[in-house]
């Protein structure tokens, strides 16, 4: 059980880094006078839902 915690604990990791990201990339874009959502920050996003969906069905999972 212990090697699946630490791969949820990374993509934990993972997820949070990439929002941060996205959050830059926005402020960013912000800064700059932008109004459309940047592209990058769309696809950085989107990574981020992805590990997130990683992460909870790896959740509870038991190894027999």
């Amino acid at each position: 059980m212990d090697s699946i915690e630490n791969i949820v604990d990374k993509l934990t990791t993972i997820a949070e880094e990439l929002n941060e990201v996205a959050m830059s990339i926005l402020s960013d874009a912000i800064s700059e006078g932008k109004t459309d959502r940047p592209p990058l920050e769309k696809k950085v996003s989107q990574a981020r839902r992805t590990v997130e969906k990683a992460i909870h069905q790896l959740t509870g999972v038991s190894e027999d």
